[in-house]
């Protein structure tokens, strides 16, 4: 299970990391709930959270 969550946390930021600041650092860290979402739920989550560092 934790490979899986890997893989998506991987597919999710390949496509949505491109779209934050270069001068912003980011560390995503999976809790166990991330195991049990689907991965269009894991993304929307992922992106919304980028969006909002990105905007503070």
């Amino acid at each position: 299970m934790r490979n899986t969550v890997r893989r998506r946390l991987k597919a999710v930021c390949a496509d949505a990391l491109p779209s934050v600041r270069p001068d912003l650092d980011v560390v995503i860290r999976a809790l166990p709930s991330a195991a049990t979402v689907d991965f269009a739920e894991l993304r929307d989550d992922v992106v919304r959270c980028l969006a909002r560092r990105a905007a503070a």
